[in-house]
């Protein structure tokens, strides 16, 4: 006899809630009439308390923490640092850094995080990612990327690696032919909507085509269709690293 497939269940999570009153509105029009379940909380964001608010009041949209250690650009053929919270290669200065936006996510949502990943992915480089691996093990929660039951998908991004345009990644088309290609388990989609002009940042325009992509009734139609579930952290349990 053979084994059925798992069946294919979809977490669509929204970076930077926070980041902007522009950057929550997108994020909460695209939770409540769009496919997004689920949100990482930037807390030196200047919007984290209002963002927090809003999560507090919907317990089943599961927020988590993104860690904001710095921020890189694009510009004359090179990446450039924006700006450095800590020096990304200062193993205390980092600890310290990411152990006060710990605390920082508590105090304002008033329990723990339901996952954890990073802006830009700096995660994924020492001294972070054993910084990350380590907390994400303590609480139990998944740790994009790194986490055996949840694989994580890039793919809906509105720009090449380099920072040039791609606004075909963020149509309604490009979604349409990824939740196609879904492949059994749990996938996290990450997405940044974002309506308005408040953002000072190489990433601005593209987030109100993310809202209105991930908004768009063709794609709800074509999880039914499909059939695909969608999930969020909440009550997620990490797996090991």
């Amino acid at each position: 006899m053979t084994t059925p497939n798992p069946p294919r269940q979809l977490i669509v999570n929204a970076d930077d809630f926070g980041l902007s009153p522009g950057v929550n509105q997108g994020i909460i029009q695209a939770h409540a009439h769009g496919i997004v379940t689920s949100a990482s909380l930037m807390v030196r964001g200047p919007a984290a308390a209002a963002a927090a608010d809003y999560a507090r009041a919907h317990p089943q949209f599961s927020v988590g923490l993104h860690l904001d250690l710095c921020e890189w650009t694009f510009a004359d053929g090179q990446w450039r640092p924006v700006y450095e919270v800590v020096p990304p290669d200062n193993p205390a200065a980092v600890a310290a850094e990411i152990a006060r936006q710990f605390e920082s996510c508590r105090r304002l949502l008033g329990r723990e995080p339901t996952h954890l990943d990073s802006h830009q992915h700096v995660h994924r480089t020492e001294p972070a990612h054993s910084i990350a691996v380590r907390e994400a093990r303590r609480l139990g929660i998944v740790l994009r990327g790194f986490d055996a039951q949840v694989r994580y998908c890039g793919d809906f991004y509105g720009q090449s690696h380099h920072g040039y345009p791609y606004p075909e990644g963020i149509s309604v088309p490009a979604l349409l032919d990824l939740l196609r290609r879904l492949p059994p388990g749990i996938t996290e989609l990450g997405c940044h909507p974002g309506l308005g002009a408040d953002l000072d940042s190489i990433y601005r325009d593209e987030r109100a085509v993310e809202c209105a992509t991930l908004c768009d009734p063709r794609i709800r139609a074509a999880l039914s269709e499909e059939g695909i579930v969608l999930c969020s952290f909440v009550g997620r349990r990490g797996a090991a690293y």
